[in-house]
């Protein structure tokens, strides 16, 4: 009989976050291995809970919330999205400006089905986080890779970028502040990123879901604020500074030149009207989380000094960089670091099978940098969710490990 194989779509497509690495873990498990799971930024598992009056929402909510809503979102939600950018200082945004989804990841899906045609090529940074790069290919397109540079704070480098423009270039895309590398990018960047865009006419596409998670007194930009001439589409959501990644509770904000996209408006549409609406709910977390008494629920205290966040990013960082041979740039958001390994000391040809042997004899799971579409095997993605005990106790296995491979 024929064989059943997957669709050649899938052909490049690599989400290695949940990939093979973990499937190697999940194995392990089943043995009846604990495994200390550095892999993914979610922080329910690590106590992070929810802050009580979001979850209070949500419950008072089950019994009006049984049907399908607009495919836009409830109104309510929708509003107060609009209200936290106008608040901003990104005018002109209303209700009708917002689009609901099941997360940014079902947004950013949705976007790149609406956008992108055969042979499109989007500018994605690297390292990026992966899914942007498999939904860009999932769509018929090319994912073009601007370099962000590390021994410059991860940043990128706006000529070389416009270097990669072509007739073909659709879009660019800004990961603010940075999944995997935490790099927070400044005012003069970001304006920088928007002037690139109007001048060739791309759609700006801004992920900004770790906004709130900052340290050491840096900002966050919206690049909203700096594009008028051309699209701007902006991801956001609670997953992360509200702890309610589970909610599936995310938002896209348009802004910019409406004009211009009218026709990529009405496919998006038509595609989200397609998946009837996003969980019901959740959507009324929403208006509660960005209520002005509770916007940020929290995650300021987390990451001031003092603060969980705060505390396990520097211990990691400071016990990762005593490794020989291991360098970390210092992260000014997110959850992640992004060390190196000295390929003259572990000089590794697959990063993948890195990783997994690492895993095996430590029941450390990471995930390798090449996952995040870097070009090069000497990297490695942490999270720093756990506590700073079971941190320590991680990187030290690994610290052992690093002793007995590296070469002098």
């Amino acid at each position: 009989m024929r064989l059943i194989t997957q669709s050649r779509k899938l052909s490049g497509v690599r989400y290695d976050v949940r990939g093979p690495i973990l499937q190697e873990a999940e194995r392990l498990e089943r043995e009846g291995h604990e495994i200390l799971k550095l892999n993914i930024g979610n922080p329910a598992p690590f106590g992070f809970e929810a802050p009580a009056e979001i979850r209070e929402a949500v419950a008072c909510a089950l019994a009006t919330a049984q049907g399908y809503s607009d495919s836009r979102g409830i109104l309510q939600a929708r509003e107060a999205v609009a209200q936290y950018y106008a608040a901003k200082g990104i005018a002109g945004v209303t209700s009708n400006d917002i689009l609901i989804g099941n997360g940014v990841s079902e947004l950013i899906s949705l976007v790149l089905q609406a956008l992108v045609d055969d042979g499109d090529e989007i500018l994605v940074p690297s390292p990026d986080y992966p899914l942007w790069t498999a939904q860009v290919t999932l769509s018929g397109g090319r994912a073009v890779h601007y370099p962000c540079d590390e021994s410059n704070g991860w940043m990128p480098d706006l000529d070389a970028t416009e270097a990669l423009v072509t007739p073909r270039t659709k879009g660019i895309v800004l990961i603010n502040p940075n999944n995997p590398t935490g790099a927070v990018y400044s005012t003069e960047l970001v304006r920088g990123f928007a002037k690139l865009a109007e001048k060739h006419g791309l759609v700006l596409m801004s992920d900004e879901i770790y906004e709130k998670i900052l340290y050491d007194g840096a900002t966050h930009e919206h690049a909203a604020a700096h594009t008028t001439e051309t699209l701007c589409l902006t991801f956001s959501g609670l997953s992360k500074a509200q702890r309610v990644a589970g909610y599936r509770a995310g938002w896209l904000a348009i802004s910019g030149n409406r004009d211009r996209a009218t026709d990529f408006l009405e496919g998006l549409t038509l595609l989200a009207n397609m998946r009837m609406c996003s969980n019901v709910p959740a959507q009324h977390a929403i208006p509660v989380a960005l209520a002005a008494a509770t916007n940020g629920s929290g995650i300021g205290e987390l990451c001031a000094p003092g603060g969980r966040l705060r505390e396990q990013r520097d211990a990691a960082h400071r016990l990762l960089s005593a490794i020989p041979g291991v360098t970390c740039e210092l992260p000014g958001g997110a959850m992640y670091l992004f060390p190196r390994l000295e390929p003259e000391q572990y000089p590794i040809d697959d990063d993948q099978a890195f990783v997994i042997d690492l895993l095996r004899a430590t029941r450390v799971l990471v995930t390798n940098g090449r996952g995040f579409n870097l070009a090069t095997p000497d990297h490695l993605r942490f999270v720093t969710l756990p506590t700073v005990p079971v941190l320590t106790e991680a990187i030290g296995r690994i610290a052992e490990y690093l002793d007995g491979v590296r070469v002098s």
